[in-house]
């Protein structure tokens, strides 16, 4: 089992340090007027090396890799930082590259970043980078204007068209997978619509909107007619809007870190979400610091006393500032605890509640009405609006074509497939009877209708499980039940029983106080999203109780306890979910309606199961991260479950994804994280193509013809082939990924089988004479995405065997 713990402060267990901070250099070529190093209250800059030493970069190595090491780690994220790190030089920068992976070679997966200015960033530097994937993040603040308000040397020269140049070698074929992002602290001067728009134009696969350091001593600068205090949120507010508006063209994390903590995930950035702080520092000197936005709060705010010679990073991980921020709810202000969206604020950045008359840290957000108003109001516009279905315009489509789809593509048609299942749990309730137990079924209709009133992000949640249409689709008798101890006799069992259990989940989700009658069948009880618990044979129905706490279960003569943290009762089967870098999956191995894929679904898995689970697809998301990233956004934002198979008696390989649980892929755990990396990327191409389908018609249905894949020995219907050709997308980039990344002769001839037969389906679909004009111009869009690289004579030679190996082989 991993240890995931480094030990406990008041029966509290504390996690270990995952992302770290190594500031290379701690002066800067830049005068930045609102920089957190220079111009707040701590200026401990001052009294330290301008540059790191050999020996700290050393220590700092050793000490990453014994933490990771000790706690079975399975990544660690570095960020090369300063001060400007580019000051530091090429042979300082490679040392700390160097050293870093070579402690870290075959304890864990380093994900190594710098965070720059780019007014020096040039060719040599990039090589470097990609030498070592160090991923490259740029400070840019907006159009010309916008920038230099704040960023501009100190002689008052304009930074703007150096970064715009360091951006552009970024923008590079040869250098574009290593743009991490664009930081833009945000200013209410600047036109919000300009600043997008700018920043938009240079392509940057995400943006991160910042609000200005500040405290309740030094409050930020707002507008004299700022009455209710909510000028930062209208100024993110116009952002959101003109994104949205012209499709989204990149991931936005404060907007991603809100939807997906209205959906009970995790944040992506420090300053939302109730996650404890995994974050240290280590400064030029060596010494270990807490999160350097704590310098605005007052002098020495983030000093530990600690450092890297002396000191373990599990004494690090112990440090009383650094648990403070590992408390979650309790951790707050009794203001913030009481908070509608305190789940998703989280109390907002750390730094940001400080106030000197002693209460520390204990306070609000100096931005509390700023982030209630942001949060009430993207929760209303993307999680209680069901008037209308999202729509996909000619541009999604397009890039949906390319078979990738960035995160936002990719969260519309999850809204899409959210307001799917609404209608369809309307349905289940207008078109079914209910009874029996009628009385029982309309009071838990009664706490769902107050609860989407109260609590809709929490519905929505429960609404958005994967394996609620299969549910929904069998109590509408669209469908018979998966398996056996799925289903119950009659659509109105099966329909009040599942209402019955999207109640009690939501409540449970939401933490309020309700009791919900549950019928069971085969001594089953379902809480969607959140597993099964076994109760007496016979028993026909439960009682569930909820509250903030989590909830108990009243089932005849016993009580069964399932809280929210600490031991459940025996009898509780919990999902297991994994908060990996940037994606948020459970394991469903609970959930009886999961068994809808067409390969048996694997029983309960074992705890240590479980952790070899985590292990592969912790290191499977980080070579598709590292190898196909263009892949990982639309996999980080719509693929939220992982349905484990039984493995095949031969040992294939078997995945499968069904057509109506949107968000899930099901797998038989391969022998390999790369195998598994491939499989996942395949099987959610499925999951994408089949929202599109419910969106768009790409061909007539009336088709009846059947058409032959170049990979299957039985012919297809018109929609198999092209689900086979769009998976097979992934399958391509996956063998030219292996290809390119070293995986020698065979790699190539398995890119050029892959690539050719991928070409030649398409050149069916394209004949077929039954697809739309949309359908054409999507399979045209696949075409034109097909990898063109030359492979050699001998590869071309060896595809081409065995391609027709294989065709003489299966086909009659």
């Amino acid at each position: 089992m991993t240890v995931d713990t480094v030990g406990t402060v008041m029966g509290r267990p504390l996690l270990p340090l995952r992302q770290f901070v190594l500031k290379m250099h701690s002066r800067c070529d830049l005068a930045c007027d609102h920089c957190y190093v220079y111009e707040h209250a701590d200026q401990s800059w001052s009294r330290r090396p301008v540059v790191v030493s050999d020996e700290v970069l050393s220590a700092t190595a050793e000490r990453i890799a014994e933490h990771a090491g000790a706690h079975g780690l399975p990544a660690v994220h570095v960020v090369l930082h300063g001060g400007e790190p580019l000051l530091a030089g090429r042979a300082r920068l490679r040392r700390a590259a160097t050293e870093l992976t070579a402690a870290l070679s075959g304890v864990c997966e380093l994900d190594l970043r710098i965070h720059t200015n780019a007014v020096t960033l040039d060719e040599r530097f990039l090589d470097l980078f990609d030498e070592f994937g160090i991923k490259v993040g740029v400070s840019l603040d907006g159009d010309r204007a916008a920038n230099d308000l704040h960023r501009r040397y100190a002689d008052g020269r304009s930074s703007h068209d150096r970064v715009l140049r360091g951006i552009a070698l970024l923008n590079r074929p040869r250098h574009r997978h290593l743009f991490a992002g664009i930081l833009c602290t945000v200013d209410l001067r600047n036109d919000p619509v300009a600043v997008h728009d700018a920043l938009a134009a240079l392509a940057p696969p995400r943006v991160d909107f910042l609000l200005p350091h500040a405290t309740w001593g030094e409050p930020p600068a707002r507008p004299a007619e700022d009455s209710d205090g909510t000028a930062y949120a209208r100024w993110l507010l116009a952002v959101h809007d003109r994104w949205t508006a012209t499709g989204r063209a990149m991931d936005v994390r404060i907007f991603d870190s809100v939807l997906r903590t209205l959906r009970g995930e995790s944040s992506l950035t420090e300053s939302l979400g109730l996650a404890p702080a995994d974050l240290a520092v280590i400064e030029t000197d060596g010494t270990f610091e807490q999160a350097d936005s704590l310098k605005t709060a007052h002098d020495g705010a983030p000093a530990t006393g600690l450092d890297v010679f002396r000191n373990s990073l599990d004494e690090v991980a112990g440090h009383p500032g650094i648990v403070a921020r590992q408390q979650g709810l309790d951790g707050l202000a009794e203001q913030c605890r009481a908070c509608p969206v305190v789940r998703s604020c989280g109390g907002g950045l750390y730094a940001h509640r400080y106030r000197s008359d002693g209460s520390g840290f204990r306070n609000p957000s100096v931005y509390c009405s700023d982030l209630l108003a942001l949060i009430t109001d993207l929760r209303d516009r993307h999680m209680t609006d069901q008037s209308a279905r999202p729509a996909l315009a000619d541009h999604h489509l397009a890039e949906l074509a390319t078979g990738r789809g960035s995160g936002a593509i990719v969260d519309l048609l999850a809204r899409h497939q959210l307001a799917l299942a609404r209608e369809l749990l309307g349905l289940v309730r207008h078109e079914t009877t209910l009874a029996p137990a009628a009385e029982d079924s309309q009071e838990a209709w009664d706490t769902l209708t107050a609860l989407d009133a109260e609590a809709p992000e929490a519905v929505d949640r429960v609404l958005a499980h994967p394996y609620g249409r299969s549910w929904a689709l069998s109590a509408l008798g669209a469908r018979p039940a998966p398996t056996p101890t799925a289903g119950v006799t009659g659509a109105a069992a099966t329909a009040a029983r599942g209402t019955a259990e999207i109640a009690a989940a939501a409540a449970l989700r939401a933490g309020r106080r309700a009791s919900v009658v549950v019928p069971v069948h085969a001594g089953l009880l379902r809480l969607p999203t959140y597993g099964t618990l076994t109760v007496e044979a016979g028993t026909e129905r439960v009682l569930v109780r909820t509250d903030v706490d989590g909830c108990t279960v009243r089932a005849g003569g016993r009580t069964y306890a399932i809280p929210r943290s600490g031991r459940a009762d025996p009898a509780w089967r919990g999902s297991r979910r994994f908060e990996l870098d940037g994606w948020s999956v459970t394991l469903e191995d609970t959930d009886p309606w999961r068994d809808c894929h067409g390969h048996p679904a694997h029983p309960r898995v074992s705890e240590d199961e479980a952790e070899a689970w985590r292990s592969d697809l912790t290191a499977a998301w980080a070579w598709i991260r590292r190898e196909l990233p263009e892949y990982a956004p639309g996999i980080a934002a719509g693929l939220r479950t992982i349905t484990p198979l039984t493995p095949s008696p031969e040992g294939a390989d078997i995945s499968s994804a069904a057509r109506d649980a949107f968000g899930a892929v099901a797998v038989a755990r391969p022998s390999a994280p790369e195998t598994l990396a491939l499989l996942l990327v395949h099987e959610f191409q499925h999951v994408k193509l089949g929202a599109v389908l419910d969106l768009v018609d790409l061909y007539d249905p009336a088709c009846t013809t059947l058409f032959y894949a170049p990979w299957r020995p039985d012919p297809r219907p018109l929609e198999g082939l092209l689900q086979g050709t769009y998976a097979h997308l992934a399958v391509v980039d996956f063998w030219r990924a292996r290809w390119r990344g070293g995986g020698g002769p065979d790699a190539e001839t398995r890119f050029s089988r892959w690539r050719d037969q991928t070409a030649e389906a398409v050149g069916t679909l394209a004949d077929s004479g039954a697809l739309t004009e949309t359908g054409k111009r999507f399979v045209a869009g696949v075409r034109e995405a097909l990898a063109t690289d030359e492979v050699g004579a001998e590869a071309l030679r060896a595809a081409r065997r065995a391609a027709e190996e294989h065709r003489r082989t299966v086909r009659p």
